[in-house]
């Protein structure tokens, strides 16, 4: 042989070798990162275990428990090479890009307060719950005219309006929780059995304050509200959280309320009515508020403290439309501890929602490993929620846009609750014919041999509950990823807001797992397309929506 072909004879060999190697080399990465890909089921137990822990103290906004958990998750991205979304460091931690600031008043409210209708000496915690969201550390209800309202809804579309030929300027209100449609079962009367957001009690509230009222007591009972007043007590006292806007929330309502049903039916009778005759006249959109004829006292101090909690956000970056962003959420808080004569106890919120958050963190890593291999073409954002048990505050700050316009957000997945035990063959669709995002729930779940089960209470209204809410209302489409107490029965009556939601080692996670794949197939789908979804059923959020299309 001749030598050069001797030395082609041996470069030929070590260019095979050398392809050799390379493939090999590669395909042992792409095996590893295949790995990657699956759900880690032991990782995710120990992030629920972490975060639902005693030392992570229930994970209040503005406690230590905050600082703990805020810390935790932006290590956890931080490790799995995932960057901060926020461009202005916040605070001087390593860690500060992970952080948005949201500004928030913590109000205390005294617990030892009095309700006087009349007659009538009403026991906070027992009998109502009183709050406000105004910065002020006195308001008082001085012999204010009590009237009842019925639904307390103003709904031009739905030909209704509950203030109608009343001033309520100044005056207390009773009114009834959920929407006629409910009551009725009649689908012709609003939606029927599913709620509508004129149902929900944050829109009491709103239309109460846009009336001019002074005070709104919502009546609590269980099938409307879709929780006992256990919840209800849980959630309306002790120290709350709001955003404060320039003139103090001067006009927030000043006193937001709720009545137990017994003592709702004592005023009444003190007044000389029937409180279930009158709920039934209420139904009508003929109905036109009552005068109670008894004045209302009541003197609520407060703490005020200003403080700012923290949104944990971190991003993967797209590689051909870095400025479209898929939004994968959940929030992090839960109620904290609550100190009690008896000693404090802790409300870990381990389903609700360390598992939605645990949710997050693994379906980023799995989703960072898939990007390695092949790059997503647009932005994936990861945002952990501060606030939501209290009133959305932290997606509410979110959605203001300082982060990402909502014009760039073209989705949101929302994790606030997942399936601790074994897998099931359905996936929970909460609202029907809202929006195309439907249309990739059901693509998704067909891949996974499961079918799409509506959500079997739809008067509860939960679509409206969660932090994807506050993106609707942007206009921003959503799915929410939601089973308290659907694979567990128990879990309302027993756990949902109470300190027994609690991690346990006897959850198989099954449904965890199914669950992440899923919406690791939906995220993967958007950020990899060039669709925006969009709304269906008209509304607000489809008019804001194609507003920001329109840009």
């Amino acid at each position: 042989m001749s030598p050069i072909l001797f030395f082609r004879f041996i470069g030929l060999r070590l260019k095979s070798l050398f392809t050799l190697s390379f493939l090999l080399i590669n395909f042992a990465v792409f095996a590893d990162s295949k790995e990657h890909f699956s759900v880690d089921l032991p990782l995710v137990a120990e992030h629920i275990k972490v975060l639902a822990s005693d030392k992570f103290a229930g994970r209040g906004p503005l406690t230590q428990g905050e600082a703990l958990t805020i810390e935790y998750l932006a290590t956890e991205y931080q490790k799995m090479e995932l960057v901060g979304a926020n461009p202005n460091r916040v605070g001087e931690s390593s860690l500060g890009h992970y952080y948005q600031a949201v500004p928030m008043a913590q109000i205390t409210p005294n617990p030892n307060i009095m309700l006087k209708i009349g007659d009538l000496s009403l026991q906070s915690g027992a009998d109502f719950t009183a709050r406000t969201e105004q910065i002020s550390e006195k308001i008082e209800l001085d012999n204010t005219p009590l009237v009842f309202v019925g639904y307390g809804i103003n709904a031009p579309e739905y030909n209704w309006n509950d203030y109608a030929n009343v001033d309520v300027k100044g005056k207390t209100v009773i009114v009834l929780v959920n929407d006629p449609g409910f009551a009725t079962q009649d689908p012709e009367i609003f939606t029927g059995n599913a709620m509508t957001y004129y149902g929900r009690w944050t829109y009491k509230y709103e239309e109460a304050a846009r009336q001019g009222a002074k005070a709104v007591l919502i009546v609590h009972e269980t099938a409307p509200a879709a929780y006992p007043w256990s919840v209800v007590e849980s959630s309306n006292t002790g120290s709350k959280y709001t955003l404060v806007d320039a003139s103090d929330n001067a006009s927030k309502l000043p006193i937001m309320g709720w009545l137990q049903l017994a003592a709702t039916e004592d005023i009444f009778e003190q007044s000389g009515l029937d409180y279930q005759v009158l709920k039934k006249q209420a139904l009508s959109k003929r109905f036109r508020a009552v005068t109670l004829k008894q004045n209302v006292n009541l003197t609520l101090k407060n703490e005020i403290s200003h403080a700012t909690s923290h949104n944990v956000i971190a991003k993967i970056e797209g590689s051909k439309y870095p400025n479209e962003y898929l939004l994968v959420g959940a929030h992090w808080d839960h109620f904290g501890t609550k100190k009690t004569p008896s000693g404090d106890i802790i409300y870990n919120g381990a389903v609700d929602n360390a598992s939605g958050t645990a949710g997050t963190l693994e379906m980023a890593r799995i989703l960072m490993a898939k990007h390695k291999v092949t790059p997503f073409e647009r932005s994936i954002l990861f945002i952990n929620f501060t606030a939501e048990e209290t009133g959305l505050i932290g997606s509410e700050q979110f959605s203001k846009g300082e982060i990402i316009a909502t014009q760039d957000m073209v989705a949101l997945v929302n994790i606030d609750g997942m399936n601790v035990l074994d897998e099931v063959d359905y996936i929970l669709q909460y609202g029907d014919g809202l929006s195309e995002m439907e249309d990739y729930l059901a693509a998704a779940t067909a891949k996974q041999n499961r079918k799409v089960k509506l959500d079997p209470r739809p008067q509860n209204g939960l679509f409206f509950r969660s932090d994807h809410f506050s993106m609707a209302k942007q206009g921003v489409p959503s799915l929410l990823f939601m089973s308290l107490g659907d694979t567990d029965p128990d879990y309302i009556a027993h756990k949902y807001h109470k300190a027994a939601d609690d991690y346990s080692t006897d959850w198989s996670l099954g449904g965890v797992k199914q669950d992440i794949e899923l919406m690791v197939d939906i995220t993967e789908t958007l950020a990899n397309s060039s669709e925006w979804p969009k709304w269906k059923m008209p509304s607000d959020f489809k008019t804001a929506r194609e507003v920001d299309l329109a840009k």
